[in-house]
């Protein structure tokens, strides 16, 4: 029996795809063959920007006096957070070795790859978050350099809010690019810096596009789509928090999903009652923004009890679960697709989205069922070696021999055989 549906979304209008597609297909070859030109040109012609693509040092410093000391101070709680976090999980990536049998020992190695390219979007909001979460990951993992971009914010460029995170968490060098041509900038090295090997960072469709065409030779974090939040929530949740909450995540947007699944009929009810006020909370566009991704987008589902609602939430697979329950600890143990998981009536999605430590980059439109989000472990490649000795080697090579004649590759058999002693190998053939 499925859980019963209080409040139903309606399907949204399918993308112009094949236009998103073609258009970023040919912004990069064009960005390919002329380089930064082409990347002036687009920044010119899109964002209308025509100052230095490069951001010096003195706009750097500028920005953070630009800023009240309140929010500096804030910028830089929020990043000592996702620092320390990041650094933690670098620690728990670990090198290691095993001798699998006398002579025969294998290993990993966590290897930083040497360049990244982050991206931070621009658009309704300054992104300061999203710089802090990508550059100050990138660190954290060991990366040898890092580029980040971010689109202009006016005539003056890179909002300085945005700037100075951007700054903070260590970026090397700061392009005042958006869009497309910021992503292949990233990507080919443009402006005199190193071409990415990893790049990483949110963005509107034409960038997620742009990333997803340029991945297999340059590394990406995802392909992300639509932010989302599903809530579960029973008897003890506050349906004023519960409103609130799933309005604060639906002004990212038309096409952001708020879910909330409940076992209490009545908590259902007060907050469906409770949304158009809560709505009101917000400035105008905002508001607008929220009230369209709720009527479009937005469901409430009732359960029949926890068990319902922890298999519910596993199978729409959130990029961020908050559950507002009792019991947490049983929440933790059951619940298993999610990007990022918010535990207990305080902690709200925003925590994990601004300030708390655990990044926001992460797995949208259910990717969650196979992948976590942003991490170190994006900076990382996880590469084995192996060191054979003389008294490994009769067995190894015998084997190897074997399983290689049986699949009729002779020359793999040969290779393994050769390093027989001269006596074995006879034996062996």
């Amino acid at each position: 029996m499925a859980p019963t549906v209080l409040k139903a979304s309606r399907p949204l209008p399918p993308e112009a795809r094949v236009d998103i597609e073609d258009t970023v297909r040919i912004m990069l070859a064009r960005l390919r063959s002329g380089g930064a030109e082409a990347a002036r040109d687009y920044a010119m012609r899109l964002d209308g920007w025509q100052g230095e693509i490069v951001v010096p040092p003195r706009r750097r410093a500028a920005a953070a006096r630009a800023l009240p000391e309140g929010l500096r101070a804030a910028i830089a709680y929020a990043h000592d957070n996702i620092r320390r976090f990041a650094e933690a999980q670098r620690a728990s990536a670990a090198d290691m070795q095993v001798e699998l049998r006398p002579g025969l020992v294998a290993g990993q190695r966590q290897i930083p790859v040497h360049s990244a390219g982050c991206y931070v979007p621009g658009g309704r909001y300054a992104h300061i978050a999203s710089a802090l979460m990508t550059i100050a990951t990138a660190r954290a993992a060991g990366v040898t350099h890092v580029t980040a971009c971010a689109p202009p914010r006016g005539g003056a460029g890179i909002a300085p809010e945005v700037l100075y995170a951007m700054d903070l968490a260590g970026a090397d060098d700061i392009l005042c690019l958006g869009g497309v041509q910021g992503v292949g900038a990233l990507a080919f090295g443009l402006f005199g810096q190193p071409p990415a090997d990893v790049l990483a960072g949110p963005g509107n469709a034409y960038v997620a596009e742009a990333k997803r065409q340029l991945y297999g030779p340059i590394g990406i974090d995802m392909v992300a789509g639509p932010t989302d939040l599903l809530i579960c929530a029973d008897a003890s949740a506050d349906p004023d928090r519960v409103a609130l909450d799933l309005v604060g995540q639906a002004e990212h947007g038309a096409t952001s999903p708020v879910w909330l699944l409940t076992d209490h009929e009545p908590l259902a009810r007060e907050v469906l009652l409770r949304m158009p006020a809560t709505f009101a909370r917000l400035p105008d566009e905002n508001r607008r923004a929220a009230e369209a991704a709720w009527e479009g987008c937005g469901e409430v589902l009732l359960c029949r009890d926890r068990q319902e609602m922890a298999k519910t939430a596993d199978a729409y697979a959130p990029e961020h679960l908050q559950v507002m329950a009792e019991d947490t600890d049983w929440w933790l143990e059951n619940l298993t697709a999610y990007g990022s998981l918010f535990l207990g009536h305080d902690a709200t999605t925003a925590f994990g989205d601004k300030a708390s430590g655990t990044n926001h980059v992460l797995p949208t439109g259910g990717a969650a069922r196979y992948t976590g989000g942003l991490s170190v472990h994006k900076f990382l490649k996880t590469v084995t070696w192996q060191r054979v000795d003389p008294e490994a080697l009769p067995e190894l090579a015998r084997a190897t021999a074997a399983i290689s004649r049986a699949e009729g590759m002779v020359g793999h058999a040969l290779t393994a055989e050769e390093r027989l002693p001269k006596t074995k190998r006879v034996a062996a053939g």
